[in-house]
């Protein structure tokens, strides 16, 4: 689909950046399952989110953007998620990415360069990490993609797999190792209309069907020296970057709590409606019903009030640590997990029809156990923490 830019129409505070983040939601929501049946890049949804001023909502206000913090970008996300979850997905590459980058050790001229064509243009940008032998990075290992230093620039090589929004970013961060004698690791700033950089339509889940994760395959890719654009020895990289962990750790939980409550919403629609013959008035009616009903809410409002609390810690600078992130983005997961399973016990067949949303709802929730960190990875990271080991 061709999709010709709009400049964007700014978003003034963090309320109506939610508002509008709800407004467009339901207009996701419309389409959310022809996307799943096509599994099609959501090229509609993220015009409108640019044309709405959401694109570029956490790029800093010196570079032109909202200067959006953690906790109004996790509301945003949670909403569109009620729509659309894999659009939500990208945005949260997108917000991660335009709100840490200048705080990073990124040259100012690339930072400017990137977040000026989202705010411009509503160009997107993920990081391209994981591959096909390597699996995440952060389970350790230097990455086989290759860069070679050439007389005025780069020359990368190698697959990356799982690349998140691909089909629709115009720049990646490709983690890649150098050929030097010894090996210095990190991201370069990759165009993804570069020649010798080429998209194979791998992906083909369970869930979160339209996020476009397919493999991307570079082949002699040449970028200038300073697309280097942190490099660095092995030892100095922690397991996320600089600032990143605590986005990562957030982001998710918000997103996967907006496909909680889109499958809340309509299991309460549907229990209002069903009546039994048997029983002669609707389900809703039933106290067995409504207290399941009510352990949904307790797992959608504990997500909320954790989300929400850390995501403040984060934007008024309190300390948090990176198993803090990793155990948030476990609990607020599984906690979606559940609130969803519930839903499908109370519905028997009709949970399970592909007729009606819920099955859907489902297939993307479960997709919340495979974004890193991981649990293992997080509680024995926490568990060795606390006995100082």
């Amino acid at each position: 689909m061709s999709v010709t830019p709009l400049r964007p129409r700014p978003v003034t505070n963090a309320r109506t950046s939610v508002e509008v983040a709800a407004k467009l939601a339901q207009i996701f929501a419309k389409t959310a399952g022809d996307y799943d049946e096509s599994a099609a890049f959501p090229h509609e949804n993220i015009f409108r989110l640019h044309d709405a001023g959401l694109i570029s909502l956490t790029a800093s206000v010196e570079f032109g953007g909202a200067g959006a913090g953690l906790a109004e970008a996790s509301e945003v996300i949670r909403e569109i998620a009620r729509g659309e979850p894999s659009t939500a997905l990208i945005l949260i590459m997108q917000y991660i990415n335009l709100a840490t980058l200048p705080k990073g050790r990124w040259p100012e001229h690339l930072a400017r360069k990137v977040i000026g064509d989202a705010v411009e243009n509503g160009a997107l940008i993920n990081a391209f990490r994981v591959e096909p032998e390597l699996g995440t990075p952060l389970r350790g290992g230097l990455p086989a993609t290759t860069a070679r230093r050439t007389a005025d620039g780069w020359s990368i090589s190698g697959r990356k797999i799982y690349s998140t929004g691909a089909e629709g970013l115009t720049w990646a961060i490709v983690w890649a190792r150098t050929d030097e004698a010894e090996p210095r690791v990190g991201g370069f700033l990759v165009p993804m209309g570069a020649p010798g950089l080429r998209i194979e339509k791998t992906w083909n889940p369970l869930g979160m069907r339209a996020t476009g994760s397919h493999d991307v395959v570079l082949q002699d890719v040449w970028v200038p020296l300073d697309h280097a654009a942190d490099v660095r020895p092995p030892s100095e990289w922690d397991t996320r970057g600089e600032g990143q962990a605590a986005w990562f750790g957030t982001l998710p939980g918000a997103l996967y709590s907006g496909v909680a409550e889109a499958a809340r919403d309509w299991l309460v629609g549907f229990l209002k409606e069903r009546i039994p013959t048997n029983l002669g008035q609707p389900l809703a009616t039933v106290p067995r019903v409504q207290q399941a009903v009510g352990e949904i809410e307790e797992l959608i409002a504990i997500n909320r009030r954790l989300i929400l609390s850390a995501a403040r810690d984060v934007d008024e600078g309190r300390p948090f640590t990176l198993s803090e992130a990793g155990l948030i983005k476990v609990v607020t997961t599984e906690n979606a997990i559940a609130a969803v399973e519930k839903a499908l016990k109370l519905t028997g067949n009709h949970g399970i029809s592909r007729n009606n949303p819920l099955e859907r709802h489902h297939r993307d929730v479960l997709c919340g156990r495979i974004h890193s960190p991981q649990e293992d990875v997080v509680r024995l990271s926490a568990g060795k923490l606390a006995l100082g080991i």
